[in-house]
C-alpha cells in the first residue's frame, strides 16, 4: 500500500545543452518529466512511499519513462498499450530578455485515452492520499471524466483527495479551464494554486489571504494552498491562515519547484506534521529544486531538515 498515488502523464524532455536555441541543436539531454511523477518523487524523498498512476505506449520510450522514475525510487502502475505514443516536450533555456521556452509535441500520447477501467483503481482505494494536477483533465475529453471519476472513487473509498491547478495556457484557455475545474472541486480535499491562478482562471481577486478564504468557503476545501512564486506560500486550514516565506536560493532550473513544493507538502502532512511544519518543509524543498537541474526533485531529506534548521526565509532570487 502506498501513503500517496498520482495519476497523469510523464513526457520525455528534450533540451539543447547549455543555453543553444532549438533551431541550431545537435544534440538533446533526455530525462523523464510531468507534473505528477514529479509530485510523486519529491513525496518519496521527503519519506511518503509514492505510486505513480499512468498509461503508456508498450514500446522502448514508454519503458524508458517507467525506467527512470524507477530509478528515483518510485513504483510505477502502468496501464500499457499497443497504440498511443510518449509526449515530449522541447525545452530552451536562456537569460534575459530571451527567457526560455517550452514546445510541447504530445497530441496522440497514450495517457490522452486513458479510461478508469484500464487502471489499477484500488492502489488509489488503497492509498491515503490520491493527486493529480489540473494539467491531466486539459489534454482530452476522455482524461476530463477520468479524473473525475478517479477523484470520486478516491473520495468514496476515504481516500484524501489533493489537486494542484497548476494551469497551462499552451493547454487552454482560462475559460475551458475555470469550467472543468470547478467541475471538479466537489471531489477535492486539498486544493494547491497559484495566486496567479486563482486570479486568471477562477476569476477570483484580493490578496493571497483573501484567495485563500474565498476558495476555502465557495468549494468547502479542506485545505487550500496558495503559492505566491518568491513571496512563499499560505494554508487555509480549520479557519487559520498559515504564512511561509521563501527560502534564499540561486535559481538554476526553476522547472520542477512548485511539483517539488507539492511533494514535500503532502508528504509532510502524511507523516503527522502540522500545516506550518509542512510549508516549511514545502519551501525548502522548492528552494533546493531550484539549483538542481532538471523537472525532477533529486534531493535528501536531510539537506531538506537542513535547509528548515539553518536557512533564512528570504525573498527567492
Amino acid at each position: 500500500m502506498s501513503d500517496l498515488v498520482t495519476f497523469g502523464e510523464s513526457l520525455l524532455r528534450l533540451s539543447p545543452p547549455g543555453d543553444n536555441r532549438l533551431e541550431a541543436a545537435t544534440s538533446f539531454e533526455v530525462q523523464a518529466a510531468g507534473s505528477e511523477s514529479n509530485v510523486a518523487v519529491a513525496a518519496e524523498r521527503l519519506g511518503a512511499v509514492s505510486t505513480w498512476l499512468s498509461k503508456l505506449p508498450e514500446t522502448p520510450l514508454g519503458k524508458r519513462v517507467v525506467g527512470e522514475l524507477h530509478q528515483y525510487g518510485i513504483r510505477t502502475d502502468v496501464a500499457w498499450s499497443r497504440t498511443g505514443r510518449v509526449g515530449t516536450y522541447y525545452l530552451e533555456t536562456g537569460g534575459d530578455p530571451r527567457g526560455s521556452n517550452v514546445v510541447y509535441d504530445r497530441e496522440g500520447s497514450a495517457v490522452t485515452t486513458a479510461t478508469p477501467d484500464e487502471l489499477n483503481l484500488d492502489q488509489l482505494r488503497d492509498a491515503r492520499v490520491f493527486f493529480t494536477s489540473g494539467i491531466t483533465p486539459a489534454l482530452s475529453p476522455e482524461l476530463r471524466e477520468t479524473t473525475k471519476y478517479l477523484l470520486q472513487a478516491a473520495r468514496e473509498a476515504g481516500t484524501t483527495t489533493a489537486l494542484d491547478v497548476n494551469y497551462r495556457r499552451k493547454l487552454w484557455s482560462p475559460q475551458e479551464a475555470q469550467e472543468t475545474l470547478t467541475g471538479l472541486f466537489p471531489g477535492v480535499d486539498v486544493l494547491i494554486i497559484a495566486a496567479r491562478d486563482a486570479k486568471t482562471v477562477l476569476g477570483f481577486e484580493g490578496d493571497h489571504r483573501q484567495l485563500a478564504h474565498k476558495l476555502a468557503s465557495q468549494f468547502d476545501f479542506t485545505t487550500v494552498v496558495v503559492t505566491r512564486g518568491s513571496q512563499g506560500a499560505l494554508a487555509w486550514h480549520d479557519s487559520v491562515v498559515h504564512d511561509q516565506d521563501a527560502f534564499e536560493t540561486d535559481t538554476i532550473e526553476p522547472i520542477g519547484a512548485g511539483d517539488a513544493f507539492t511533494g514535500a507538502f503532502l508528504a509532510r502532512r502524511l507523516a503527522g506534521n502540522d500545516v506550518q511544519r509542512s510549508l516549511e518543509y514545502a519551501a525548502a524543498t522548492a528552494a533546493i529544486k531550484r539549483t538542481i537541474p532538471g523537472d525532477v526533485a533529486r534531493l535528501s531529506q536531510s539537506e531538506v531538515e537542513s535547509v528548515v534548521s539553518d536557512g533564512v526565509p528570504m525573498v527567492s532570487r
